[in-house]
């Protein structure tokens, strides 16, 4: 047996929860990487609403899913991710199975620019509100810089705090590595 490596074990978790037909979310764009994943998984008849504050990040993104011809299934905002409640539309509230976020910053990017706990924590929120009940939300947590550090240790008090009853919350990372390695919190919605 090989353990999963951080990113492969969260998008095999998506892959899990995210199938033909689903609505799913890319809470941080980034280059698309995971925005074409979950395209190539909801298919022709789903939909995938992706977001980023970064214009660099929306232009890579289109670039990466118009090369795999994936653009259609796509709705980029060039939005924070806490604003999602108020821009996806209500015909896929309830329907919602998979949400990923990268947490930190841009790779290639500004890395003045990263991602906040208090955002963050909303979007979440937000995405419990709206999702369909075993929807799973991965956050692959990079926390080897300053802001990282702050946001890390927020996400981790109030994940550990959410009632049992509306979520499941898993932690998954290697505790032996170097250099602060990213680790995954994977909320499955009750």
């Amino acid at each position: 047996m090989k353990l999963d490596r951080i990113l492969p074990f969260a998008r095999n978790l998506l892959k899990l929860a995210v199938n033909e037909g689903d609505y799913a979310v890319d809470a941080t764009i980034g280059n698309g990487h995971d925005t074409a994943m979950l395209a190539s998984l909801v298919g022709e008849n789903g939909q995938v609403f992706g977001f980023d504050i970064q214009k660099e990040a929306i232009e890579n993104t289109t670039n990466r899913l118009k090369e795999q011809d994936l653009y259609e299934r796509v709705r980029l905002f060039h939005e924070s991710h806490s604003q999602l409640l108020t821009i996806i539309p209500t015909e896929a509230h309830g329907k919602i199975t998979g949400a990923v976020f990268n947490l930190g910053y841009l790779p290639g990017g500004n890395k003045e620019i990263v991602t906040k706990a208090d955002s963050t924590i909303e979007a979440i929120e937000q995405l419990l509100t709206i999702m369909k009940p075993e929807g799973i939300i991965v956050l692959v947590v990079y926390h080897g810089h300053e802001e990282g550090a702050v946001e890390r240790d927020q996400l981790l008090e109030y994940c550990s705090t959410l009632d049992q009853n509306r979520a499941h919350v898993l932690m998954y990372r290697f505790m032996n590595q170097m250099n602060n390695p990213p680790f995954i919190i994977a909320i499955e919605k009750r």
